[in-house]
């Protein structure tokens, strides 16, 4: 969706081996701490000082929770587990409806091409 969709397209396009950032994900090993590392030290000139890569999990829930999308639907667009067995039963949303609640809460739909 918007600048974050243009981006990704660009990020598969030059990946050379299946892999968005083959640099911290391999087949064998992905290396969470290292990605989120580099990227907490690249933002810190562009964000408020306190502010990290995982605040824009938290404020990705806060808009969406403010557009009235339904808690399941958070929980699997943020990668969060629900609480419930019946969560884990079936395939979850999909890609589609996914994209209908960023689409909602895009701040404006970007085309880049």
């Amino acid at each position: 969706v918007g600048a974050a969709g243009w981006a990704v397209k660009r990020a598969i396009e030059s990946s050379y081996n299946g892999f968005l950032f083959p640099r911290y994900c391999s087949k064998d090993e992905c290396k969470f701490d290292y990605s989120s590392n580099s990227l907490n030290k690249w933002l810190r000139n562009y964000v408020p000082k306190g502010c990290v890569i995982h605040s824009f999990r938290h404020s990705m829930s806060d808009r969406l929770r403010e557009a009235q999308c339904p808690a399941d639907m958070i929980d699997q667009i943020g990668g969060w587990s629900t609480a419930g067995i019946g969560q884990g039963y079936g395939e979850g949303y999909s890609l589609n409806q996914k994209w209908e609640w960023l689409l909602r809460i895009s701040l404006q739909p970007l085309n880049l091409d």
